[in-house]
C-alpha cells in the first residue's frame, strides 16, 4: 500500500484557450461541412493512414499531454498517481487507434472484421463475441483478463458477422454528415476516442467542443489530432454552456454525442429551466437530430461472501478504494453502492480493511467543480456517515444503508466524487443473495453504466451457475467479474456505453455506444473477468494467470512508471520492452 505522506501540489493551472466567438463557429462547421463528403468516401487505407499518424503522435506528445493533465487535476509532483493520466490518457487513445487500424485493414482487404474472435452462445441463447486478449501482447501484458460483446437478443451470428464495419462495407456513395462531440472533463482521452468513433464508425465530420473542466489541454489534442484538423475533417472550439447552446442549435449539425450528466443530456434535449422540464414531461425536444450519450450512474459492487484469507481482504480492499477513489472520485464508471451479503461472517471486518485502506490514501484535489456541494449535500441526506480524509473535501463514507429504502438519494444520484454508500442484504444462501443483489442492482440504482462482481475462486467454481446468471440479468453496459468495469473503457475492441433502452425522456446512463474497435453492431453489454489475487499468491487458488498488482490501483508505487512504458510499448510493441514493464509492474 501507498505510506500516506505529504506530497507537494502544484497549484498552477495551465492556461485556457480563449472562447469561441459566433464567428469562429460559424467558420468551423462551413469548412468541416465542406470536407463531409471527402471524408465519408475516403478510402479505407488512407483514413487507415491518418489513424496511423495520430497514433505516432499521441505517443510523441504523451509526455506534454500527461503533464498538462497532471496540472490541471493539481495532482502532487512527482506522485505515482500521475500513472493515471498517462492510462486513461494517451494509452487509451493509442490503444484505441490501434485496434481501429486493425479492422480498417481487414476490411480494405476484404477480410473479415472479426478475423480471430471466437463467437459462441450464452446459456440463454445470446451471440457472445470474444474481444479480448485479440494478440499474443495483450495476452502476455494483461494476463488473466478478458472480455466479451454480448450482442442483443434476437442477433445470431450471421448477423454479427455480416453487420460489422457497416459503414465501410456496405454504404455506397454516403454524403457524409457533420456530428458535435461535446468533450467531457474528467478523462483525458475520453473526447478524441469519441471524436474517432463518430468518424470511423459512422463516417462523419467532427466538431469537438472541449469541457471548461479541460480545455487547457485542447492545444496539446490539437497537435496530436492534426492529420485530420489539416485535412479539414475535424475542428476544435472552447468556450462554456453559452458555445455549447450555439452548436447544439446550429442548423448545420447533424448529429450530437455528449459524455456528461443528465441534466446537461436534457439540457441540449429538452433545454432549460421550468419550459425545459415541461418539454420533457410532454415528450417534445427541441432537436430533431440523433443525439447519443454517456452519462454515469450509480455503479454496485456485488461482494460475494466466501472464504476469503487476510490478503484477499486487503487485495479487495484496494481493489474497491480503486474502484470509487482513481481520478479522485471523478469517473462516470465510479463505483458508489457497496453490496454485501448481511450474514457474511467477515462483512464487518472487509469493511473495516477498507476503511483503513482509503484513510490511509494520499490526499488529493478534487478539482472538478461542485464536488464540495454535492458531498454535503450526500451527508445531510443520509443518517450515517464518516469523513475519512482528502484534501479540499473528504474521502466520504455513508454507512448501513437500508436496500428497500426507495429513497435514499445514494441509489438516485450519482455523487461524482469521493463519496460512497454501503448497504448489505440479507439472504440464507449464495444464489439467494446474487439474484437478490442483481434485482436491487436493476431495480434500486440509477443508471446502467458499469456494474461489478467481487467474488473468491473457489465461490465461483461452486457456483459457476449462479455467477453467470447473475452477469446475464444484470442490465448494465459493463459488468466486471474481479475486476473494475472501468478496465472494459481501456480495452479498445470492447463497446462501452449504457444497456440499451433507454428513452430520451429516462435517460439514465445514456444511449448508444463508443470505443468497439471491432465496429460491431447491436451489442448490449461487455463482461470483462479478472483475477481476484494478484501473481503469485494467485496460484494458490487455482488461478492461471502472472499478473502483479495492477498498475491501475490508487495504491501502485509506480503506476507512472508502467503508464509511461506501457504508452511506449501500444505505440511500438516490441518484445524487448516487456521485461522493463513487467519490473516496474512488480514493484507496485
Amino acid at each position: 500500500m501507498l505510506e500516506c505522506r505529504a506530497m507537494a501540489l502544484d497549484q498552477t493551472v495551465p492556461t485556457s484557450p480563449a472562447r469561441s466567438s459566433r464567428d469562429v463557429v460559424d467558420r468551423a462547421l462551413t469548412e468541416l461541412h465542406a470536407h463531409r463528403t471527402e471524408w465519408a468516401r475516403l478510402p479505407v487505407l488512407e483514413k487507415r493512414a491518418l489513424l496511423e499518424q495520430i497514433k505516432d503522435r499521441a505517443a510523441r506528445l504523451a509526455p506534454e499531454w500527461v503533464e498538462v493533465a497532471t496540472r490541471i487535476k493539481r495532482l502532487p509532483t512527482g506522485s505515482p498517481i500521475a500513472g493515471e493520466e498517462w492510462m486513461s490518457g494517451p494509452w487509451a487513445l493509442i490503444a484505441g487507434i490501434v485496434g481501429l487500424s486493425r479492422t480498417l485493414e481487414r476490411i480494405a482487404r476484404g477480410r473479415d472484421p472479426l478475423e480471430g474472435a471466437r463467437l459462441h452462445r450464452a446459456a440463454d441463447g445470446r451471440v457472445i463475441v470474444d474481444v479480448f486478449p485479440s494478440s499474443p501482447f495483450e495476452q502476455v501484458l494483461l494476463s488473466g483478463y478478458s472480455a466479451s460483446v454480448w450482442m442483443q437478443p434476437g442477433v445470431d451470428e450471421r448477423e454479427v458477422r455480416r453487420s460489422a464495419g457497416s459503414f465501410h462495407r456496405h454504404v455506397r456513395d454516403p454524403i457524409g454528415s457533420l456530428a458535435l462531440v461535446l468533450g467531457a472533463g474528467n478523462i483525458t482521452s475520453i473526447a478524441p476516442l469519441d471524436v474517432l468513433y463518430e468518424m470511423i464508425a459512422e463516417g462523419r465530420v467532427v466538431v469537438l467542443k472541449m469541457s471548461p473542466v479541460n480545455e487547457a489541454l485542447g492545444p496539446v489534442l490539437e497537435r496530436v489530432m492534426a492529420p485530420l484538423v489539416e485535412r479539414g475533417f475535424l475542428r476544435f472550439v472552447y468556450g462554456g454552456a453559452d458555445v455549447g447552446e450555439m452548436l447544439t442549435r446550429h442548423r448545420l449539425v447533424e448529429k450530437i454525442h455528449v459524455t456528461g450528466s443528465a441534466a446537461t443530456h436534457d439540457a441540449i434535449v429538452f433545454g432549460t429551466g421550468d419550459e425545459g422540464r415541461a418539454r420533457k414531461q410532454r415528450r417534445e425536444p427541441l432537436t430533431q437530430i440523433p443525439v447519443t450519450s454517456e452519462l454515469g450512474g450509480v455503479g454496485p459492487v456485488i461482494v460475494v461472501p466466501g472464504v476469503w484469507s487476510e490478503a484477499d481482504m486487503r487485495f479487495q480492499a484496494e481493489h474497491v478504494a480503486t474502484q470509487k477513489l482513481h481520478n479522485a472520485g471523478f469517473n462516470c464508471v465510479a463505483a458508489q453502492v457497496l453490496v454485501l451479503h448481511r450474514e457474511w461472517p467477515l462483512r464487518e471486518r472487509f469493511l473495516a480493511i477498507l476503511r483503513d485502506t482509503i484513510a490511509q490514501l494520499p490526499k488529493r484535489a478534487a478539482y472538478y467543480p461542485g464536488a464540495d456541494a454535492r458531498q454535503r449535500d450526500a451527508v445531510e441526506k443520509h443518517a450515517r456517515s464518516e469523513l475519512l480524509g482528502g484534501q479540499d473535501v473528504p474521502y466520504t463514507r455513508i454507512v448501513d444503508l437500508d436496500p428497500d429504502d426507495r429513497s435514499a438519494p445514494a441509489y438516485r444520484s450519482e455523487f461524482f466524487g469521493a463519496t460512497w454508500a454501503e448497504t448489505s442484504i440479507s439472504a440464507p444462501d449464495v444464489q439467494s443473495f446474487l439474484a437478490r443483489a442483481v434485482t436491487f442492482a436493476n431495480e434500486r440504482l440509477m443508471g446502467t453504466l458499469g456494474a461489478q462482481i467481487l467474488v473468491h475462486p473457489a465461490t465461483q467454481r461452486a457456483h459457476r451457475a449462479a455467477i453467470e446468471r447473475a452477469i446475464t440479468d444484470l442490465r448494465y453496459g459493463t459488468i466486471a467479474v474481479n475486476a473494475w468495469s472501468g478496465v472494459g473503457f481501456l480495452l479498445a475492441n470492447a463497446s462501452w456505453g449504457a444497456f440499451p433502452g433507454h428513452t430520451l425522456e429516462d435517460i439514465q446512463s445514456g444511449r448508444g455506444v463508443v470505443h468497439n474497435a471491432m465496429l460491431l453492431e447491436r451489442t448490449e453489454k461487455t463482461v470483462v473477468r479478472g483475477p481476484f489475487a494478484p501473481f503469485p499468491r494467485s496460484l494458490l487458488l487455482g488461478e492461471r494467470h502472472t499478473s502483479p498488482k495492477p498498475p491501475w490501483f490508487v495504491t501502485h508505487r509506480r503506476s507512472d512508471r508502467v503508464g509511461a512504458l506501457l504508452t511506449q510499448f501500444e505505440a511500438a510493441p516490441s518484445w524487448r520492452k516487456l521485461p522493463a514493464i513487467f519490473a516496474a509492474a512488480l514493484s507496485g
